[in-house]
């Protein structure tokens, strides 16, 4: 690609109000609006009183936030985006960064738990009046994970020096909810102070997780699954009392030894992986491996009534150098172990694979990343809990318009969605009393666009 003009031959000047940049927001604006998330919000959450200065027409202010976001937004400052052009002439109430940001920081954690369940209802809506989990009655996993987001500034409320040496961070915690036919999506996220321990609160949150997930829909089988961290009485028991499976890592320890040591030889099953994946320990990529499982009673040292027998699935990878943790025996010098403790009423090798695959809640926090989570933009601990709720609400809405665009856009992520659906320019005209959007010639997605398009405009059934 080159220029087709000399520079002096070509001239920029902002001076056209009938364009806008976001076209694919108002598709978007009216499926949230169809399912109903203004009406949630206007219900739900209740910001008023002394001191509450900004909590006036919360139903308004977060939409705004959330149509921002899915625009690409990653800062309140960012939300002016929303407000050029002849984006007037298409959306109402489009308020300014200023009064978003007041808006956020009247947030209190009782607020942030009406959020909560805006957000809940939001998805449970999104599930029944879109293709957005299919096979949801049949089989789900919850997937449950921590990360850290670095912050700057000395003032901000909840930032602190934890995992990362050095470095001031805050600690959300996410849960999401996925079928083996369709891609994750939020099921429930929190924020935490940086020096929170990755398992804090893992119990409540798991059991909001879960009702969540059965307030969307999911009637069948649902398994847990986490790393290690959540390898605790506390989950196990909350999945047992919501009639859910669990999947959890378990780090090496004695009794882990002791319970491979006694797998005989003739009980593991070589496998080869279809696609390498990579080992936690080296970061080796891994195409075979064994398999082979046993019975297992985890938290001993606790109460008879807390202690749970299960299914010990542990994966075998052979060792390429001969270093072994002192104590392991022999048997330990040839092989790397990876266990994972279970209830989960598959196969040995479907249960271990559908273990693995808990990796894609990785994805949804790399997704966040490049996107609103880039920054958690206040200084207060409440204000930035409500930016990463109403991520959740955005990143849910824009999985759903990408169901409703064709199967390549299901499953791609919200950058591409954005790049694909929602950042296209379009020119206004109006006849009488309609408006029409002259989106660009030979737009590579436009088929995908008109699909979207279409359905969010459809007559409600």
């Amino acid at each position: 690609m080159k220029s087709s003009h000399s520079p002096g031959a070509v001239s920029a000047v902002f001076d056209e109000p009938n364009l806008i940049a976001d076209a694919g927001l108002v598709p978007l604006v009216r499926l949230a609006e169809r399912v109903g998330l203004p009406g949630l919000v206007a219900e739900r959450l209740r910001i008023d009183g002394a001191g509450n200065s900004g909590g006036a027409h919360p139903n308004v202010k977060a939409m705004t936030l959330v149509a921002a976001m899915c625009a690409g937004a990653d800062s309140i400052d960012d939300a002016d985006r929303l407000r050029h052009g002849a984006m007037g002439r298409l959306f109402g109430g489009v308020r300014a960064p200023s009064t978003l940001g007041t808006f956020l920081r009247s947030f209190t954690h009782g607020h942030n738990r009406q959020l909560h369940a805006v957000h809940r209802n939001f998805l449970a809506r999104l599930a029944r009046d879109t293709p957005l989990l299919p096979g949801l009655d049949r089989l789900a996993f919850v997937d449950i994970d921590p990360t850290h987001r670095r912050v700057f500034g000395r003032t901000k409320q909840g930032a602190e020096f934890g995992r990362f040496k050095g470095v001031r961070t805050l600690h959300p915690i996410l849960a999401t909810l996925s079928t083996p036919l369709a891609r994750p999506v939020i099921a429930a996220v929190r924020l935490r102070r940086g020096k929170a321990a990755d398992a804090r609160g893992a119990g409540p949150f798991t059991s909001e997780a879960l009702a969540a997930t059965r307030q969307a829909g999911a009637s069948g089988t649902v398994i847990v699954r986490a790393d290690s961290q959540f390898y605790n009485a506390d989950v196990v028991a909350t999945c047992r009392r919501s009639n859910a499976h669990f999947s959890l890592t378990v780090r090496m320890n004695p009794h882990i030894a002791a319970a491979i040591s006694a797998i005989g030889e003739d009980a593991w099953t070589p496998i080869r992986y279809p696609e390498a994946f990579v080992d936690p320990d080296t970061g080796e990529l891994v195409s075979d491996a064994e398999v082979a499982e046993t019975t297992y009673t985890a938290f001993t040292g606790r109460r008879k009534a807390e202690q749970v027998t299960a299914r010990l699935i542990v994966r075998r990878v052979r060792r390429l150098n001969a270093e072994v943790t002192p104590g392991q025996g022999e048997l330990f010098i040839s092989w790397r172990y990876h266990a994972v403790f279970t209830d989960s009423p598959f196969t040995m090798l479907q249960a271990e694979l559908q273990h693995r695959q808990h990796a894609v809640i990785e994805q949804v926090i790399a997704d966040g990343k490049s996107g609103p989570l880039a920054h958690l933009p206040s200084g207060s601990f409440q204000a930035n809990n409500a930016w990463l709720t109403l991520w959740a609400i955005a990143f849910n809405l824009l999985r759903a318009a990408g169901s409703l665009a064709g199967v390549f856009h299901t499953r791609a992520t919200t950058a591409t969605l954005r790049a694909h659906l929602v950042n296209v320019p379009a020119r206004i005209a109006r006849s009488a009393r309609r408006l029409t959007l002259h989106l660009p010639d030979r737009w590579p997605w436009q088929h995908a666009f008109t699909d979207l398009f279409d359905a969010a405009h459809a007559p409600p059934d």
